[in-house]
Parts: C-alpha cells; structure tokens; sequence
C-alpha cells in the first residue's frame, strides 16, 4: 500500500526529485492533512521507495497523479471508511453483550484474558518492526503511564458493564470526547472555547439523567437494573475510565510520531496484565471459568475486540477524524437494540434524554475539530 499525502500547495515534489518516506507506524494528529491508501502493486510496507508511478492513478507519472497539488483525490470506494467505523461499532458492542452474559467471571479477570490475546497479537509486530520492548529512554515515562491509565480504563468499563445497564455504560464512555478536551487544555495548552464548555456542560448532564442521583431525583429510582447501590457504582467506575481513556489520549498526543503504535499497545497489554494479576490475587478472584460458554465467551471478547480495533484504524486511515467520531455513535444505537432484544432490560426515557445529551456533546466536539482541521488545511494550500 502506499500512502499519498494530497492536498497541499508545496507538496508536490519537483521533477527527479525523490518524494520524503513516511516512517512506518506515523500517526497524523487530528489537525494535519489526512493521507490515504492508495493500492500499488509490489509496496507492503508505508516507508518503502515509492515506484514512479501510483497505482491510484492509472499509471499516471508523479506529478500527474493524486498526490500532486491541485489534482482530485479519489478514493477507491466511497464510504468504505464509514463502513468500517461501523463494522468496529457493532463489534465492540457484540463484545459488551457477551460481557453481559458472563457469569462468576471478574471484571478484572476478563481484563487479564483480554490482555494475554492482545500480547499475543502484537509481539509478533514487535519483532517484525524490531522495535524493541522498552521504547526509547526519554519516551518510557510516557508509555508507561500511557499503559497504566488504558488499563485501568478498560478494567473499571469492564465493571461497569457488569453492575449497570449495557447502553448506560456504553453512553457515558461517549464523554470521552469532551474530557479530552479539558484535560489537553489544563495539560497541552490546547485552546479551550465556550463551544468546548458547552459541549462539557451537555456531557455532565447526560451522564447525571444516567446516573439519577437520589438527591435530584429523589428517593424512588426507577428503571435500574439490579440495586442502585451496584448502579451508582457502576457509573462512577464509567466515569473513572472514560477520564483514564482521556488521560490516555493527551498522553499519547504528548509522545506525539516518536514512537510506533504497536509499542504503545504492548505496555498497554503488558501493564494491564500484571496490574490484573496483582488484582486478582489480593481480591482472591482467580479462577477459570467452570461453564464451557463462558469460556468461548471470554475468545470471542478478545476476538470481537481485537476486530474492533482494527476496522477503527482501518478506518481512520481512509476517512477523516470528525466523520469517524461522529459515525462512532453508533456504538450507543447497537447497545440500546442489543440491550432490548438479548437482556430484556427496556431503557427509560431518562437514559434516553441522557444518551441524546451525550452524543450530542461528543458530535459537536468532533464536529468542530474536523472543521478546525479542514480549515487548517485550506490555510496550508494557500
């Protein structure tokens, strides 16, 4: 595959001259110009020499094809990108629902399962890249804490689809957007607008219709699953991981291209595990399963999972961040029919009030980026 940067005043290069290699593993920030796959044949890898002609384009020479300034990109199939954004939301959620169903297994138990299917998947990247299994030396911090802070996300989301209705979880992990954008602006200096406070200010009251505190809505909480006591719980554990996926996320804007992804995803796994074990041990939760469908469930989470993840990258290759973000919200559609039609748990209309406050809040925000970052580009071909 070869990977054409277009849309750029001064990116095409003269005649005879080579065009720059793109380091494999390099991760463009929401604010650059999106590149895209463009099938050549006899190129695997992104940091191989590109050949003089690109297979997008006919056979057309350089300066003629698609990367260069002022022609029209194309892509190979239109909405493939949505697509898959899709595909990796119905996936996730399927993931969720066999969560759902399993029984006398640990939140964190699962994680530990999760971890040892990822570290399996990537150690052979690792050793392909030969990216080594430490990172660079002034980057370890970071991916340490990058580790720390994924894995303890996706414990607490694990526990919270455990005590608290799957499409409640689901939402409030959709908050994710917004405090993201808080956390880079007291951390990364990012800008922070009103837009960005109101957008927030729509999240936390979604995330409190969910919740329904007793305080503001008094004593007699209806529509929740199992004890209030178990929700409450559950909503401060989805709160607590959507705030760790966020830390994450500004962590890994920090490191920035300096480190590949897979190594980012190893100390996740690698970290996520021991802390599980460590866990597991103290809480004396460590068992296998005894039913032979729990255990085919706890595969196919890691399976599901692991094919979420790489329908999301895959689409955000081909596709633009802001319509990726907002395709994403399909996640929470897929949980409410999921939720209705497997757990017969009917969600009330204050989960729905709530849903629609949270996605409309994680929208605008990534409505606004993708405006920013199209504006951006606009300003760079000037």
């Amino acid at each position: 595959m070869v990977l054409c940067q277009g849309g750029e005043g001064d990116a095409a290069p003269a005649a005879g001259r080579k065009e720059p290699e793109v380091p494999p593993g390099r991760e463009d920030r929401a604010d650059a110009v999106q590149p895209y796959l463009c099938p050549a044949p006899g190129v695997e890898a992104a940091g191989a020499e590109e050949p003089p002609s690109c297979g997008c384009c006919s056979g057309m020479s350089w300066p003629c094809c698609c990367g260069a300034s002022g022609t029209k990109k194309k892509a190979a199939c239109p909405g493939l990108g949505l697509f898959y954004t899709i595909l990796s939301a119905f996936l996730f959620s399927v993931a969720s629902l066999f969560l759902k169903k399993i029984e006398d297994v640990h939140a964190v138990e699962v994680s530990a399962f999760r971890c040892v299917f990822q570290m399996a998947f990537i150690l052979p990247g690792l050793i392909y890249y030969k990216t080594g299994f430490l990172g660079p030396k002034g980057k370890r911090i970071f991916l340490f804490f990058r580790g720390f802070f994924g894995s303890t996300a996706m414990v607490l989301l694990y526990y919270a689809y455990q005590v608290m209705p799957l499409a409640d979880a689901t939402v409030i992990t959709f908050t994710s957007p917004v405090f993201t954008s808080l956390l880079a602006w007291i951390f990364l200096k990012e800008k922070y607008s009103l837009w960005d406070l109101l957008f927030t200010l729509f999240a936390v009251t979604g995330v409190i219709l969910i919740a329904r505190p007793p305080f503001l809505f008094g004593s007699r909480v209806t529509g929740i699953e199992g004890n209030y006591t178990d929700h409450l719980k559950g909503t401060i554990a989805a709160i607590t991981s959507t705030l760790s996926a966020a830390s994450t996320i500004v962590i890994l804007r920090k490191m920035g291209k300096s480190v590949h992804f897979f190594l980012s995803i190893w100390y996740y796994a690698v970290i996520g595990l021991i802390g599980c074990v460590i866990v597991l041990f103290v809480l004396n939760e460590w068992h296998l399963p005894h039913c032979g469908r729990d255990r085919v469930f706890l595969v196919l989470i890691g399976v599901l999972g692991l094919g979420g993840q790489i329908f999301l990258t895959k689409a955000l290759q081909i596709e633009k961040a802001g319509p990726v973000s907002i395709m994403r919200t399909m996640d929470v559609v897929f949980a409410f029919i999921l939720q209705v039609l497997f757990l017969n748990h009917l969600p009330t209309w204050w989960t729905v009030g709530g849903a629609l406050c949270v996605v409309a809040s994680s929208s605008g925000t990534a409505i606004r980026k993708w405006l920013h970052s199209v504006k951006k580009a606009k300003q760079r071909e000037i």
